[in-house]
């Protein structure tokens, strides 16, 4: 389906002849990212340097994304596109492919090797997504970030080598800050006994955390690393037996996810049902996770006090 409507934008964008403005940047370059809490890491990275705009807007999920004819006209005109890669972006393919232009594309995850979908983590059949295969979700571990940063400042040197020294000094400091993050986080999560450190989520996202964080996934509601698919009444009726036999405390919805899937779970399992996760995008600056750090903070913070 999402093939057909990237096919019909394109069509409307040859047509309609429409072009964005140009970005001015003392780079010269017009730096253009996929996801917001991506575009803010890239902005740490670009510093002063360079002006960094998110396609996607802020709230919105991206496993839910669909280009529109403008957001088309956006990624022809940019000259350096940054991306989460690892079969996140999947409809991005075709849009490449047709719309020609000179871009270079930052892959953020390059280089990361991706956790295998767990058994009963993916749904049967085919849900037309690639990353059913694999989790795509590395940001959510702040040292996988790392990479992201630094893929990102050799990125930015390649398409402006002028900047080179500022883009490697402000890697080296953000790079300090989520390295500062994650002990926080560890700290943070001594608060839980490990007997608890349980997670039930709306879809397979946190795997990455829980790995380096110590927790358990005791299960999803949707069990694919995509939010769009469905479960069915038999994969829900196994994830309540789950949570019973693990006496899992919570079950994590990100905002903009509906919770009525979850809360029916919850229902049957007395779980609490927590809402206000951030794991696809940061907030407007008067918001609780304007940045990607902001973002990590708010997650730990309501994932302890949910579990402690």
């Amino acid at each position: 389906m999402k093939k057909i409507i990237v096919t019909i934008l394109l069509a409307a964008l040859l047509f309609s002849g429409c072009q964005p403005a140009a970005t001015g940047t003392q780079g010269g370059l017009r730096v253009l990212v996929v996801e917001t809490f991506l575009a803010d890491i890239t902005q740490n990275v670009a510093g002063e340097r360079l002006k960094v705009d998110a396609l996607i807007p802020l709230g919105l999920d991206p496993h839910a994304f669909e280009p529109s004819p403008r957001d088309v006209a956006r990624i022809a005109d940019s000259s350096v596109l940054v991306v989460n890669g690892a079969g996140f972006e999947e409809w991005l393919k075709p849009v490449l492919t047709n719309t020609g232009g000179q871009h270079q594309v930052i892959e953020a995850s390059a280089g990361l090797t991706s956790r295998a979908a767990r058994e009963g983590e993916v749904l049967e059949g085919d849900t037309g997504h690639a990353h059913d295969l694999g989790d795509p979700h590395f940001w959510l571990n702040p040292l996988y970030a790392v990479t992201y940063v630094e893929n990102i400042r050799d990125g930015l040197t390649q398409a402006d080598p002028a900047g080179k020294e500022l883009y490697a000094a402000n890697a080296a400091a953000y790079i300090a800050r989520l390295q500062e993050l994650d002990r926080w986080i560890q700290q943070q999560v001594q608060a839980i006994p490990p007997a608890q450190r349980l997670l039930v989520t709306n879809h397979e996202s946190l795997g990455y955390f829980a790995d380096r964080y110590g927790f358990r996934i005791a299960g999803t509601v949707v069990p694919s690393v995509s939010s769009d698919a469905s479960p069915s009444a038999q994969q829900l009726a196994r994830l309540i037996d789950q949570i019973r036999a693990t006496r899992a405390r919570a079950i994590f919805i990100e905002t903009g996810s509906s919770p009525l899937l979850a809360q029916q779970v919850a229902d049957e399992t007395g779980a609490r049902v927590v809402t206000d996760l951030y794991t696809h995008s940061i907030t407007p600056p008067d918001g609780p996770a304007p940045t990607y750090l902001d973002m990590m903070r708010a997650n730990v913070t309501a994932i302890v006090n949910a579990l402690r």
